[in-house]
């Protein structure tokens, strides 16, 4: 779209700008010639020296520095240059690099990106949206920063994550930059490092009791509801119990869902589908047993539970079929300690505080760790699920890295090669015997952004988990008999675009199958999402 923006404010505003690869006729237009070099470059030339400069830097953490500059410079090259190597830029953009760059957050911030509301603006909500400039915002990704991957409470230094979260929505399902809204909700952060730390960005005060945090919350929704009326909200790195609770709240009130629970047990539902084609059998059959019983534990074991009920089973046989594990030992009904959402899954069994005890006990056919602690898939614990297990079935989900329970080497090697394995981050292949596996990573952006996509096409009232399972399935159903031969249970990461095309027409068909949505069906969704899509080109 054309802008009347000339001079130095149109090279700096990230939407319109081409920086070099404005034409002579627009330089004299717009009032450019004598604020660029004279040379007139193609947005590929373009892309080549960004690659170049990548190239030059150090680690991660300075590449990362470099695109959200680069973001903040030029938005179509920014998201040309992910595309050209998605496998390798997702990682830099989001996790795990993104989890270093919160934690230097208030030390390698340059401009906002986003909207910062706190708790020193309660009650005037509403007019605060109203400074956003963009007037039909679809989708915003709100987080607390109460709970940062696998990093803890970093408060407003977890701006990171819904910056990097919506970044994703583009780069993988091709969702318009425009209609993305990241949102620090600043409600103060009970770390004693970042409240000592004269860098920090954010409230310098203590996290509010869980009223006073419901009503700053109900307040927030209340005012997005009255700004952006087509808007989902995105909850992201919640706090767990503060996550579980206002997701039951809000699941069915408005159009919102929890990546952390509902994007994380799709995307371990849908490597269960592919894990399970390997060991040709069926989920309902399954035991699940995990290691980690917060949010992201609850979550993953409500939505396998939810995938069982479609293949038959009643929601208590499935749930039965499904225990966690957590520091404190075996949920089981002599437990004091234990939430209502974790109630459910608390069956009656021997008390246990050794995992492998616990496996002795109860025989899982699937090994999930969402505990955040590296290294607890001891070869113990491997070496007793494979002695139950002709395929074990291990997921070793915490990141970032140095928290995974268990690495992809130390899964084939101690199950003897026979481990169908996935990590929340992606391990490099590993050779065994002279056999080669592919380690997969259950990374959420195979589900959130096209998800996102679908939510954006069909202005969805709600997400349920049934539009999850949906994703799910479309998901897994794009790893080849070859890929799945390998070891892979997901789509190649270098076909994360094409792979969220399809998922987002699956999961927008669901919605209108479930009369969700705001829009009428049109005659090809297909074509419909296609016809949103951002493409990274310099238009006209």
């Amino acid at each position: 779209m054309e802008t009347n923006l000339t001079g130095f404010a149109l090279l700096e505003d990230p939407k319109h700008n081409r920086g070099t690869a404005f034409s002579r006729e627009k330089r004299q237009e717009k009032h450019l010639i004598g604020l660029l070099p004279p040379a007139v470059e193609t947005l590929e030339n373009q892309v080549k020296r960004c690659l170049f400069q990548l190239s030059k830097k150090n680690n991660d953490l300075e590449q990362y520095i470099y695109l959200a500059q680069l973001a903040d410079d030029n938005q179509t090259l920014f998201y040309a240059v992910l595309a050209t190597d998605p496998e390798r830029f997702l990682k830099i953009v989001y996790d795990p690099t993104v989890g270093t760059a919160c934690l230097e957050f208030g030390h390698i911030y340059r401009k906002p990106k986003g909207m910062y509301v706190s708790m020193e603006q309660k009650g005037k909500l509403r007019e605060v949206l109203k400074n956003w400039p963009v007037e039909d915002v679809r989708v915003i990704c709100v987080s607390t920063g109460g709970r940062i991957l696998g990093l803890g409470d970093l408060g407003t230094n977890g701006m990171g994550i819904p910056i990097g979260k919506l970044q994703l929505y583009t780069a993988c399902a091709a969702v318009q930059p425009d209609v993305l809204l990241p949102v620090l909700l600043d409600c103060g952060t009970d770390n004693e490092k970042l409240l000592g730390d004269p860098l920090y960005l954010g409230l310098k005060q203590k996290r509010p009791s869980t009223d006073e945090l419901d009503a700053f919350v109900q307040e927030f929704v209340d005012a997005v509801q009255e700004r952006f009326p087509k808007c989902c909200i995105h909850f992201e790195d919640w706090k767990g119990t503060d996550a579980i609770r206002l997701l039951a709240r809000y699941v069915n009130q408005i159009s919102c869902y929890n990546d952390d629970i509902q994007g994380t047990g799709s995307v371990t539902v849908a490597g269960l589908y592919n894990a399970l084609k390997i060991s040709k059998s069926s989920l309902k059959d399954q035991r699940v047993l995990f290691l980690g019983a917060g949010s992201a534990g609850i979550g993953i074991a409500n939505m396998i539970a939810s995938a069982m009920k479609l293949e038959g089973l009643s929601e208590k046989d499935a749930r039965a079929r499904i225990s966690l594990f957590d520091v404190n030992g075996l949920l089981e009904p002599s437990r004091k300690d234990l939430s209502p959402d974790q109630q459910p899954y608390a069956h009656t069994a021997k008390p246990a505080k050794d995992l492998v005890a616990a496996i002795n006990e109860l025989k899982p056919t699937i090994l999930i760790g969402v505990s955040t602690v590296g290294g607890t898939f001891t070869k113990q614990v491997i070496e007793a699920m494979s002695k139950l297990n002709d395929r074990p079935v291990i997921f070793a989900l915490s990141n970032p890295t140095e928290h995974a329970e268990c690495t992809a080497e130390e899964a084939y090697k101690f199950s003897k090669g026979n481990a169908i394995f996935a990590a929340g981050v992606q391990f490099d292949r590993v050779t065994i015997d002279g056999k080669s596996y592919e380690p997969s990573q259950a990374n959420n952006f195979y589900i959130f952004p096209a998800v996102g996509m679908a939510i954006v096409a069909t202005e969805a009232k709600h997400v349920p988990d049934e539009i999850f399972i949906t994703a799910a399935r479309a998901t897994a159903d794009q790893v080849t008999d070859e890929q799945l031969a390998k070891g892979m249970l997901f789509p190649p990461q270098t076909d994360v675009q094409k792979a969220s095309h399809v998922t987002a027409v699956k999961s927008a068909e669901r919605i209108f199958e479930l009369n969700l949505a705001r829009v009428e069906k049109p005659k090809s969704i297909d074509k419909l999402i296609t016809s949103l899509e951002y493409k990274p080109i310099y238009e006209g």
